[in-house]
Parts: structure tokens; C-alpha cells; sequence
């Protein structure tokens, strides 16, 4: 046998791009994977508050009241019209628009802080000690769970944002913009049954 051995091209893939958006990018199917893990951790939630619900004579038990519509209503209005600019700014990452998703990063950081400062308000309208009963206990969760998450999304907004405002942005940031708005896109999402369970359930159920 020749010390040579010849080598076979079947294909050239120098002229692909070395960064993707979307389902063709790797972060894409990772931060998707998040939110399903994180979408069953909701789900858990959800149905330990119906399971305790189911096991109670009234919900919530005297002298409990149910949580005050206000802040609640408040709150979910300004996630819904979050949805706005964070969908502008996801548009403007794909079209990479260096300016536009400058100035969008830095307005969801505010957006975000806006809508934290207006949960911490929420907690003091809750109407229940966290370690009252079970029905404390499980409208807790719930919230503090979601908040987490609106927690979490802030920073990685705020950390990104100072980023792509520091830093020439590349392919690569425009991606992580793109899916840092489909992860908010999920706590709006998610949001909208357990506001049903925490504000309406005791009142409808």
C-alpha cells in the first residue's frame, strides 16, 4: 500500500456562515430547552396550588382573602405591552441594526426594572403570609417562582446590553439578542395561568 493516503472531497463548506439566528442556531435549541424545563417547573407549581385547592373546604380558608386586583392587574398589563418593544428589538437583532438594538436593550432593562419594582408591590397585596397556611404558601411559590424568572431575565438583559452597548456587536450578539427576546417572550407567557390561579381562581373556583 502507497504511505499516501488519498484523500476524497465530497463537499465544500467554507462559504457557510460561521453564526446562525433561530432554529439554526445551537444557543436557539438550549434556551428553548430552558424554557420547556423551566415551563414544567410551572406546571409542578400549578398543580400542587389545584391539588391543595382540591383538599380544602373553601379557598381561600377564613380569614384568608384572595389577593387584591390592582397590582396584579397592573403588573400584567405592562408585561403584555412589554411584548412591544421586545418584539421590536428581536426584529431590529435579525436585522442587525446596530443603533436600534442599542437603545432597545437598554429600554427593556428599564422595562424590566419598572416591572420589578411593581411585583415587589404585588407581594404586600397578596393578603397572606407566606407561611400562613397552605393557601399562603402556594400562592407564594407561584409568585415568587415567576418573579425569579423576571429577575433572572433582567440581568441577563442588563449584563447583554452593556455588552452590545461597550462592545461592536457581531453576528454572534445579534443571536443572543434574538434569544434573549424569545426567553422574555416565556415570562410573558407563563405569567398569564398563574395570574389566573393566584387573582381568579379563589375568586371563581
Amino acid at each position: 500500500m502507497s504511505e499516501r493516503t488519498a484523500v476524497k472531497i465530497v463537499g465544500d463548506v467554507s462559504g457557510l456562515p460561521d453564526t446562525a439566528v433561530g432554529p439554526r442556531s445551537l444557543v436557539w435549541w438550549g434556551t428553548l430547552g430552558f424554557m420547556l424545563i423551566e415551563g414544567m417547573g410551572f406546571l409542578l407549581a400549578a398543580g400542587t396550588y389545584l391539588y391543595l385547592r382540591g383538599q380544602a373546604a373553601a379557598w381561600p380558608p377564613a380569614p384568608d382573602r384572595p389577593p387584591d386586583l390592582l397590582m396584579g392587574g397592573l403588573f400584567t398589563a405592562l408585561l403584555l405591552l412589554s411584548e412591544l418593544p421586545n418584539r421590536w428589538v428581536a426584529a431590529r437583532a435579525r436585522a442587525k441594526d446596530t443603533r436600534a438594538v442599542r437603545l432597545g436593550m437598554v429600554l427593556m432593562t428599564v422595562v424590566g426594572l419598572v416591572l420589578l419594582g411593581v411585583r415587589a408591590l404585588e407581594f404586600a397585596h397578596l393578603n397572606v403570609r407566606w407561611d400562613h397556611d397552605a393557601y399562603g404558601s402556594a400562592v407564594w411559590m407561584l409568585m415568587v417562582l415567576h418573579a425569579t424568572h423576571v429577575l433572572t431575565d433582567l440581568g441577563d438583559t442588563a449584563v447583554l446590553g452593556a455588552c452590545v452597548i461597550t462592545h461592536d456587536i457581531t453576528d454572534n450578539q445579534f443571536s443572543d439578542v434574538n434569544d434573549n427576546a424569545g426567553y422574555w417572550s416565556f415570562v410573558v407567557v407563563s405569567w398569564l395561568p398563574i395570574y389566573a390561579l393566584v387573582y381568579w381562581a379563589p375568586r371563581l373556583l
